[in-house]
């Protein structure tokens, strides 16, 4: 088998042909007027109509005075019916080909064919080509769908390769696409506005996570890439804006996991004058949206080994109570001493510096990798919850509610702290544990307290990332973006070809 220096060697040499013929190999002009789809579709209407189509080459079969190619747009693959006595009089200059000068192309090439849309004798619906331009030279093969791909880190590297050869992921990522517009779409219908808030930010907050660290030369200040969009957006609010959203770009310092990745797309929204029981109701809605735009009305999903129907409702789980049940101690009252010996007990791993806050959320955790959803959970101590308002009736808990779903926790929403004095202490506890080794706890940010010493009216504020999308794709982390974070390198045949050792 040929190696890929040798094959790129003979795709280059074809290339300078091109090039001596008058060819240019790369023009910049294409007259594309229609998909192959459309032609495929809409035969019996089009045949024998002329058209120009053009995509990739993925199929070539040389019959001597005759070629089949198949070619392959985003709407589907078409074939390209040539006779030898169609080409005989092409413009070199607008980098058209002669029918002698097909063996020129390769799999992967990019052309555009002119021609009247017709069946062959085996039926098959195709272009008659009238002319054909080469649009681009490919230098590389792209590898075999079963035998060339199967490497993972090699699909994430190059993966403009695997939307090539897989389907499957190549429709995942118009499913993303779908997904976010989706969520435009269903916030625009509920009067939101979508509003761009800063990803550069000088106190970094909106939740516990270590921040990414970078420096603007132009003022000489370091500065932190956003970990959530809240603490801007709020600020909007508190600017006599009703509704807003973001959906965006934030960044955690964090570790690789098939949940997490430290760069993400994550949405916040923020409704003035709601309560966070409607905010639930609004989730439910958005979940049913996204649902029936993104998955055709799907309601039952597998999704990390679990079978999660939404069309059943959403079960509403008690913190509180389930802990109780779960641990028999209560959220309100439980020591530092007690938290950690239940951690022992229970062999829970504790790779945090130990604190009430994050021991009982290690315990917590515990219990949710068992819950399938779709479910809310509800009734959070104050102390896990720094920006979340408390409870009406209870002060010791937040108006808060979380999705569960598959064993995780899908998304945040609670009633928005506005009593800048409340604001205040709960920064100062955060800072506190911040300067006592918690790295994931909330900096004080004192002109997000000025805002609310103007005044913010009642609001509740939710965000979710695109985790959730993960989940119902039922893929991990990094097959569920196009191009996941990898340590950089360059393999050895690549220095080689480049000339970079």
């Amino acid at each position: 088998m040929a190696t890929l220096k040798e094959l790129r060697n003979t795709r280059l040499e074809k290339l300078n042909s091109l090039k001596e013929l008058g060819i240019n190999p790369y023009p910049a002009k294409t007259s594309k007027n229609t998909t192959n789809k459309e032609v495929l579709d809409k035969f019996d209407e089009l045949a024998g109509t002329t058209v120009t189509v053009a995509g990739r080459i993925v199929s070539i079969r040389d019959h001597k005075n005759l070629y089949f190619i198949d070619i392959k747009d985003a709407s589907g693959k078409l074939q390209l019916y040539i006779k030898e006595e169609n080409l005989q009089h092409p413009s070199y200059l607008n980098s058209e080909l002669a029918f002698k000068d097909l063996p020129l192309l390769d799999l992967a090439d990019f052309v555009e064919a002119r021609g009247v849309i017709t069946k062959t004798k085996r039926g098959e619906v195709s272009v008659e080509v009238e002319c054909i331009r080469i649009l681009t030279k490919a230098l590389r093969p792209l590898p075999d769908a079963w035998d060339g791909l199967k490497d993972t880190e090699v699909r994430f590297r190059r993966r403009y390769l695997d939307t090539n050869i897989n389907d499957e992921v190549y429709q995942r990522f118009i499913r993303r696409s779908h997904f976010w517009r989706a969520h435009r779409q269903f916030f625009k219908d509920k009067g939101f506005l979508e509003i761009n808030v800063p990803v550069l930010e000088a106190v970094p907050g909106g939740a516990d996570a270590t921040p990414f660290v970078t420096h603007m030369d132009a003022i000489d200040q370091d500065f932190y890439l956003r970990i959530s969009q809240e603490l801007y957006l709020k600020r909007l609010i508190g600017g006599g804006y009703e509704r807003v959203y973001e959906i965006g770009p934030r960044f955690r310092n964090e570790g690789l996991s098939d949940e997490h990745l430290p760069e993400h797309i994550a949405m916040e929204f923020y409704w003035a004058y709601a309560s966070w029981e409607e905010g639930m109701d609004l989730i439910k809605d958005l979940y049913d949206f996204i649902l029936d735009k993104v998955y055709d009305g799907k309601r039952e999903f597998v999704i990390r080994g679990f079978e999660v129907d939404f069309s059943k409702g959403w079960e509403v789980i008690d913190f509180e109570k389930l802990m109780k049940e779960k641990y028999n101690i209560d959220v309100r009252t439980v020591t530092v001493e007690q938290t950690a010996d239940l951690l022992e007990r229970h062999a829970i791993e504790k790779d945090f510096n130990m604190n009430l806050h994050r021991g009982i959320d290690a315990l917590w955790k515990n219990l949710r990798k068992d819950i399938a959803g779709p479910a809310f959970l509800i009734n959070h101590p104050k102390f896990l919850s720094p920006l979340a308002k408390a409870h009406w009736d209870d002060p010791t808990i937040v108006e808060r509610f979380q999705p569960i779903i598959a064993g995780s926790e899908l998304g945040n929403g609670w009633s928005e702290i506005n009593d800048p004095q409340d604001q205040l202490a709960r920064f100062k506890e955060q800072q506190a544990l911040r300067d006592a080794g918690d790295s994931e706890a909330q900096m004080l940010d004192i002109d997000y307290v000025e805002m609310l010493e103007y005044g913010m009216p009642p609001t509740f504020g939710y965000g979710h990332s695109e985790r959730t999308f993960w989940f119902l794709e039922n893929v991990s982390a990094r097959e569920g973006v196009p191009f996941p974070q990898l340590k950089h390198e360059l393999d050895s045949t690549t220095k080689e070809l480049y000339d970079l050792n």
